[in-house]
């Protein structure tokens, strides 16, 4: 080894190009990582070792790390059990193009764009007795998403690990920011598919043969049928799935080629090579990640970031609707607009970006860090983008100086007995909002008009009585919200859907940080834990938080004809956008303090040491090792 003291042994694993260089190891660093090497592959002609050259060092040749041990041939090539693609013996030679990272990839792709593609849709119901038979089918969703879980969760787990065993270093995060943006895309087709279906009615078979339509209040839309398509679709993938090896070709040489990078701490050490081989070893494993402090730091910045983007996924929709009078349904597309790619992409381009310059684990978590802190910057938004309340009768302006603030029901509309359970806001031609045309006192209207028009309505005060003819263009009202006179609509879009890729961009490399920081043979769980505490601390709280955070900006509450109080109808627009800056910020605060203390307590292995991949067990005790030994040999 030229330039290097020490011995000359072809079985040494060089370092990948992938990885940073490494300094000439010391001697006694070499004699470790020969001990821990894989031998020489099937049919490569074996070399015989250079003598070791002579030096005043105590010789080490009889130094074995504790637990670690020479691995024969069979041993080391069924830890990576390469194969064709099949089921047992039967493997078509059809199927081997598929047998690639490539090929796994794009299965991944469609397994995790079947996975939020399940949406169901709200739909209007009137009041029913608490004693209901149909309450009990609520323990049939629950188990439903139980089972979704249960198998949802391991293509985020082993799937992820797969992808980054089959690859080499530099281009694993690529993999996982396109496998990662394929889920976020799954909610996108959800909505398209669940939008289309619901104007279908629950019961298919009934066709035309009913009289109601989709305006109608009792109109049930058929959900169900999503659930069957992405059923059938989702078993669909189990076929080509099951064909996959537990290895792809090329894996073990990917591995040799690979150098550790796990967080090196006293309370990490794992002396036995076959620790984590056993059922019995999960305890210790577990408390093993749970006492890694760059991997727990790595998991609650995700959980903070989960809990805000799940939350705006949730209520961004009636943000947009308050704040600019929209509609639901055109508040709701614009969400999906921005929310829907920007997640995407920013997934997307956070792989890119790690796998063109190639980065350090410790590079990958400063480079999310700096996403986070712009993601924050860009957050304040919501400040500029708040708008007042537009007009409404009863709630923020009188009828006509007559009635009460608060109170929906003034003199006009009195006698019209009309349900405050029905909400139906209308826009009067004064340019005030109405609850619906009963309470605005309107008693003729034109369906045919879109959108649909009315006269002769006694809490919208006019100079002349109309009377509506086929060409009449003139009305009092006009069905839907008035229009809007904020107009920072454009910007807030632009400006949140920046904050979004930005957010997103950060999501790509704290996974491949998780599978840097840990043992290899623990990444699975790591990843299994992470889905846990991302659900527990992120994606069930975010939405219950921003939803009761949003509920406290209520200025008008619908009570329905059985006199329980439901849905919010009116908010506080000012409120509102500066309670939602307020929870963003704390996430994101949150979420930068646990990725720089990452960044922080992040210790690579030592530039001295140069270990394969799938040793990397052996690094703190050669490290530890090396260092007894070279204390004694000083103080000898």
């Amino acid at each position: 080894m030229k330039g290097c003291r020490g011995i000359e042994n072809p079985a040494f694993v060089a370092s990948s190009p992938d990885s940073p260089r490494r300094l000439c190891p010391s001697p006694s660093s070499v004699e470790v990582s020969v001990l821990s090497t894989n031998p020489l592959r099937e049919g490569s002609q074996p070399q015989e070792p250079q003598e070791p050259q002579k030096s005043p060092e105590p010789p080490l040749s009889s130094v074995t790390p504790p637990g670690s041990q020479e691995r024969s041939g069979p041993e080391s090539l069924s830890e990576y059990e390469e194969g064709p693609c099949g089921w047992g013996n039967f493997q078509p030679q059809c199927l081997q193009c598929c047998n690639t990272p490539q090929g796994f990839l794009f299965h991944y792709c469609l397994l995790a764009l079947t996975q939020d593609t399940c949406l169901t849709a709200k739909n209007k119901t009137t009041c029913t007795a608490s004693s209901s038979s149909l309450f009990y089918y609520l323990y049939v969703f629950i188990l439903g998403q139980l089972l979704l879980g249960t198998g949802g969760t391991p293509l985020y787990t082993l799937g992820t690990a797969f992808i980054d065993d089959s690859v080499p270093t530099h281009k694993s995060s690529l993999y996982i920011g396109i496998g990662y943006s394929m889920s976020i895309l799954g909610p996108a087709i959800g909505y398209v598919l669940g939008g289309q279906l619901l104007t279908m009615y629950i019961d298919a078979d009934l066709g035309q043969s009913i009289d109601i339509t989709e305006d109608d209040p009792r109109w049930l839309g058929a959900w169900w049928i999503g659930f069957l398509m992405s059923w059938l679709f989702a078993w669909s993938l189990i076929i080509p799935f099951s064909c996959f090896p537990k290895h792809l070709p090329g894996t073990a040489e990917i591995q040799d080629g690979k150098t550790s990078q796990i967080h090196q701490s006293n309370s990490l050490q794992h002396t036995d090579g076959n620790f984590g081989q056993s059922f019995k070893d999960f305890p210790a494993a577990l408390k093993s990640l749970m006492r890694n402090t760059v991997f727990m730091c790595l998991v609650l910045s995700t959980c903070s970031e989960a809990l805000v983007t799940t939350g705006f996924a949730t209520f961004l929709p009636k943000f947009i609707e308050n704040q600019f009078g929209l509609s639901s349904s055109s508040a709701a597309t614009l969400a999906g607009t921005v929310l829907i790619p920007g997640a995407a992409l920013g997934q997307i381009l956070g792989g890119i970006l790690v796998s063109k310059f190639k980065m350090t684990c410790k590079n990958i978590m400063k480079f999310a860090l700096l996403m986070s802190i712009t993601a924050l910057t860009l957050t304040f938004v919501f400040v500029y983008a708040n708008c007042e309340n537009e007009p409404f009768a009863g709630v923020s302006e009188s009828y006509n100086g007559t009635g009460e603030l608060g109170n929906l029901i003034a003199p006009c509309n009195a006698n019209c007995n009309c349900l405050r359970s029905y909400y139906y806001p209308i826009c009067g031609g004064n340019g005030i909002q109405y609850f619906s045309p009963c309470y605005a006192g309107c008693t003729n209207s034109v369906s045919k008009r879109h959108p649909k028009v009315y006269y002769n309505c006694s809490c919208i005060e006019r100079k002349t009585e109309v009377t509506p003819t086929p060409s009449s263009f003139s009305f009092e009202a006009q069905a839907g919200k008035c229009s809007s006179q904020c107009k920072n609509l454009p910007v807030f879009l632009g400006i949140f859907f920046a904050a979004i890729v930005f957010t997103f961009m950060a999501g790509t490399p704290i996974t491949v940080s998780i599978l840097r920081c840990v043992n290899q043979k623990q990444r699975s769980l790591a990843l299994g834990i992470q889905c846990v505490l991302l659900r527990l601390l992120g994606t069930i709280p975010g939405p219950i938080i921003f939803g009761i955070t949003i509920d406290s900006t209520c200025i008008l509450w619908d009570i329905n004809e059985c006199g329980i109080k439901g849905a919010c109808w009116i908010y506080n627009n000012i409120k509102m956008a500066y309670m939602l800056v307020a929870i963003s910020v704390t996430c994101k605060i949150t979420t930068i303090f646990f990725n720089g203390l990452a960044v922080f307590l992040y210790k690579p292995p030592p530039l001295g040491t140069d270990v394969p991949y799938q040793n990397q067990d052996s690094v703190v005790t050669a490290v530890s090792l090396e260092c007894d030994l070279s204390k004694a040999g000083n103080d000898g």
